[in-house]
């Protein structure tokens, strides 16, 4: 089993539960509408007894949405250096590892999408900024392979576009009940198939 593959299959720590709980609750109820004693309920501990593993609720909520953002960049230039280091990759592949990594994303931790979209400017001025850097990045890094696959796309073009499939896949919060969606599987494929028809339609006839 690779390294990855073990951290996949890890028992989460307390603090990683205390924060997908955070998260949970923060995108159900909005972040002013939970306590920190409902968070540690969440979790099998006393409200008091989360202050050992964060000072508050905002130092979790800067944790979630610095740490995804830094999550996303890593998984993109991951990928990109592993398709470098074969040494034999194509961009159309590479373009495929990065949607699939994203559709995880999207699919899988969905308050984190909800949760930015409400809460970004409660963080710090120094978070947020980290944040936006952090996403300006990973932007380019799709920009980068997105370019390689369509020579033809000038760089704003492109730019605008992978923004447009990031809307498009962080939808996934308000598609529907997630047990309305047509099943995880399919969902993936559907996404896969209309991020890879915007970049084709983004090309220059």
């Amino acid at each position: 089993m690779s390294t990855h593959a073990a951290a996949r299959v890890a028992a989460p720590t307390r603090r990683e539960q205390i924060l997908r709980e955070a998260a949970r609750l923060f995108a159900e109820r909005g972040f002013h509408g939970v306590g920190v004693d409902e968070i540690g309920a969440a979790v099998g501990i006393s409200g008091p007894g989360l202050y050992r593993h964060f000072p508050g609720k905002d130092a979790m909520l800067a944790e979630l949405l610095v740490g995804i953002s830094e999550r996303l960049l890593e998984g993109g230039r991951l990928r990109v250096a592993e398709d470098e280091a074969r040494g034999d990759g194509s961009p159309e592949a590479l373009l495929d590892a990065l949607i699939e990594g994203h559709i995880d994303f999207a699919l899988d931790d969905r308050p984190l999408i909800t949760l930015h979209d409400r809460e970004l400017d409660r963080l710090r001025d120094t978070d947020r900024k980290r944040v936006r850097r952090l996403q300006r990045e990973y932007v380019e890094v799709w920009v980068g392979v997105v370019r390689a696959l369509y020579p033809s796309l000038p760089e704003n073009r492109a730019r605008v576009t992978v923004h447009a499939v990031f809307g498009l896949l962080n939808s996934t919060p308000h598609l529907a009940r997630p047990d309305a969606l047509p099943g995880r599987a399919a969902t993936a494929a559907l996404l896969h198939r209309l991020a890879r028809g915007a970049f084709a339609a983004a090309e220059p006839s």
